[in-house]
């Protein structure tokens, strides 16, 4: 009697754990990629590979990894890159639920915006210590140096100064701190030292170009690429 009591108790107050929701698809990979989820467990995820609403995501060195999302957006990591998908909705038929929040710690990456970025673009950001990005329709770049960036080529021969930098190639971003607003247009750079400074325009002389190898900016399904252009590009 004691048992089924216990049972019975234990059944009305448990409540079982929903599952965090699918938000893309590994479609490219040349490494090693973890995702520590929502739930606190951690997985190598492969080819094919869900990522879920929730998910920190990790690339080791010498690591790409490309995401295709559901609503057709695609974001291409670069090596030692920590992303956290913070919040992903989407729903064809429902486009006042939209939202994609993306937490980029460090690293780079290349994104091109899908069906959310066109119909709700105010529900998109990507957000770093140092500046938030906002969309407008946009094939993008951004990478956030923190000491990190001895490999990055630049036209002077010096590592890209610490902060983030971003590169437009098609549509718009807004970079935005607690010290101003910037817009960025198809073929400008930016660059936001840190959070307390201003986001600026740069002269394309001194632009970084966050580029990805063929191998994996090239999506042979389509024809079209993430990198510097709309086709494959070379490794940074």
């Amino acid at each position: 009697m004691r048992t089924m009591l216990a049972v019975l108790v234990v059944g009305l107050f448990w409540t079982p754990v929903a599952q965090a929701a699918a938000a893309g698809q590994i479609t490219h990979l040349s490494g090693t990629l973890s995702a520590k989820r929502a739930d606190g467990t951690s997985k190598l995820l492969s080819v094919k590979s869900e990522v879920l609403e929730g998910d920190m995501l990790g690339t080791e060195a010498e690591t790409y990894a490309r995401i295709k999302f559901v609503d057709g957006g695609e974001v291409v990591m670069r090596p030692g890159t920590q992303l956290k998908i913070e919040s992903y909705a989407y729903s064809s038929a429902k486009p006042e639920s939209d939202s994609i929040v993306m937490n980029m710690f460090k690293g780079g990456l290349r994104a091109v915006t899908g069906l959310i970025g066109k119909r709700n673009r105010e529900k998109v950001s990507f957000q770093t210590e140092t500046a938030t990005i906002g969309i407008r329709g946009t094939h993008f770049g951004a990478l956030l140096c923190q000491n990190d960036c001895g490999n990055v080529p630049t036209t002077g021969g010096q590592p890209p100064p610490n902060g983030l930098h971003v590169d437009v190639t098609s549509g718009a971003i807004v970079m935005s701190n607690r010290a101003g607003t910037v817009e960025i247009n198809a073929g400008q750079f930016g660059f936001a030292a840190n959070a307390n400074t201003p986001p600026v325009p740069v002269p394309p002389q001194q632009g970084i170009q966050v580029t990805m190898p063929s191998s994996i900016a090239q999506n042979k399904g389509s024809g079209k690429g993430i990198g510097k252009g709309e086709d494959a590009e070379c490794k940074m």
